[in-house]
């Protein structure tokens, strides 16, 4: 019982840091700042990948139809990442979440 409140006091805390995972170059606010945070540094690593994949996206710019197709992939993640982190939730990105647990930080 202990453990879950812990858990739900460490959501509750850190729901707007966890949010800040997604919005470019901030994911490493929850990074830094948050690292004892479970909650804030699961979304912030996902956050981290997402900006390394925009990362990519801008190096690929010149294939206009992919490029198009991946802003809006991480627009949507980003928009659904910030939602969850807000609402509390432990939310895995679809086809990204896998790699997600090789970030070693």
């Amino acid at each position: 019982m202990e453990n879950t409140d812990h858990k739900q006091k460490d959501i509750d805390s850190h729901k707007v840091m966890a949010s800040l995972s997604y919005v470019w170059v901030l994911c490493l606010v929850p990074l830094v700042f948050a690292r004892r945070s479970e909650f804030a540094q699961f979304h912030a690593k996902q956050g981290l990948l997402l900006f390394m994949v925009e990362i990519l996206a801008w190096l690929v710019f010149w294939i206009p139809l992919f490029n198009v197709l991946l802003f809006i992939m991480i627009i949507l993640f980003s928009l659904l990442g910030i939602r969850s982190a807000l609402d509390g939730k432990y939310w895995v990105m679809p086809i990204l979440g896998k790699y997600v647990n090789k970030l070693n930080l």
